[in-house]
């Protein structure tokens, strides 16, 4: 009967990792200066929990006596994107970064692509997804073509207006796209689709953006839970990101729908896993560099944290985590290679110091041990640190 819950706050980073700079970005620090940038945080719960105690952040003070063992993870995977990151999580350790394209995509691929799916392509290029569907998209819809666009990350994201390419269209392309994009050249990690409507000045995003994601080259926790009887649940995007294999998720539109979801599904489970990813952080306002609405969405998440800690039983366990950077404060609009916080609670014990950790993996372990499934994952795990009865 017993839980685990792997809260993922989607690109709220801890400040930069040692190698930052050789990924350009050197001084990102997003919960630090959004903290700064907005004169500080009010975020009292997670501040009794030690957020604080983990890294300089305005307004959030150390406390003495945390209810949650606190740290900070490293990622030991090559890269900086939403995949590797969730994936190192769950013992997966990626070796080789996936690749990105700055240019744009090889034409060769461009013209294969358009002629299979039988749409003109516009774009290419690497582009805000939402100034490009400004900029392109009465062209879109004169052409019935799709925009297609990158960014700093490993992805190919497909946008169209619906009322010209149907979602299911919009679909089926970027399902094509998927399997022409494979690795080792091309394996980029996700082809989004990005339908959006609206009109000429005016087109907005709608939330049936869907991901299709690279499958993980080897085992995961989430794997290795199922062959073992365990439940897996998700809450968010978690399942795109694992190509859908060993997780069923239940998909959210913003971070306060995420909230209610993840109790209901805390109170209504039977035991397992859930993993859940709030993305507002980094879709919203991370690759907007809206730091006045990054600080608000973290200081929601706060105000709602009391009714997740009373959700838990005595025999649960809850890690609060992210799994990469966006610094919002800084010229750039992608991630940035940063630690993430490391917030782990259980309900009958007390908190203490996890220190720096090697890798996001540590969270496998501790999850696996947890479940008592051994571990053979790279890390070390952290639930005798965390729970005074192990």
């Amino acid at each position: 009967m017993k839980k685990a819950i792997v809260l993922v706050l989607d690109g709220v980073g801890i400040g930069e990792m040692a190698d930052a700079g050789d990924y350009g970005d050197g001084g990102s620090d997003t919960l630090g200066n959004t903290a700064r940038a907005v004169g500080g945080l009010s975020m009292p719960n997670l501040q009794k929990m030690g957020l604080g105690n983990i890294h300089p952040i305005a307004g959030i003070d150390p406390v003495n006596s945390p209810i949650a063992s606190y740290g900070k993870l490293s990622e030991m995977s090559k890269g900086k994107d939403s995949t590797t990151g969730h994936w190192e999580m769950m013992g997966l350790v990626s070796s080789v970064a996936m690749p990105t394209f700055p240019s744009g995509f090889p034409s060769v691929f461009i013209d294969d692509f358009s002629a299979t799916t039988g749409h003109t392509l516009l774009g290419n290029e690497v582009a805000s997804g939402t100034e490009i569907i400004q900029r392109l998209g009465e062209e879109q819809i004169r052409t019935s073509g799709l925009i297609v666009y990158t960014s700093a990350d490993s992805v190919f994201q497909i946008a169209a207006h619906e009322s010209v390419v149907p979602v299911e269209e919009l679909y089926r392309c970027c399902e094509i796209a998927r399997g022409m994009l494979v690795p080792p050249d091309l394996g980029v990690s996700r082809v989004i689709a990005r339908p959006f409507t609206g009109h000429a000045g005016n087109y907005v995003r709608t939330a049936r953006r869907k991901d299709f994601s690279v499958p993980p080259p080897g085992e995961t926790l989430l794997d290795r839970l199922v062959k073992n009887g365990v439940a897996v649940t998700g809450v968010g995007k978690i399942d795109d990101l694992f190509d859908h294999r060993s997780i069923k998720t239940e998909h959210t539109a913003s971070n306060s729908e995420g909230m209610d979801i993840l109790i209901e599904q805390i109170m209504t489970s039977s035991g397992g896993l859930i993993f859940a990813n709030f993305c507002d952080f980094d879709s919203k306002w991370g690759h907007r560099n809206d730091y006045t609405g990054f600080a608000r969405g973290l200081e929601a998440v706060d105000r709602w944290i009391p009714a997740l800690l009373a959700s838990l039983k005595g025999d649960d366990i809850l890690i609060i985590t992210a799994d990469h950077g966006n610094d919002p404060t800084t010229p750039s609009t992608d991630h940035s290679r940063e630690y993430v916080p490391l917030l782990a609670y259980s309900p009958d014990s007390s908190g203490m110091s996890l220190g720096i950790r090697t890798t996001f993996s540590d969270i496998a372990c501790t999850v696996a041990e947890f479940f008592r499934l051994g571990n053979g994952f790279p890390g070390k795990s952290f639930l005798k640190e965390m729970r005074c009865d192990v």
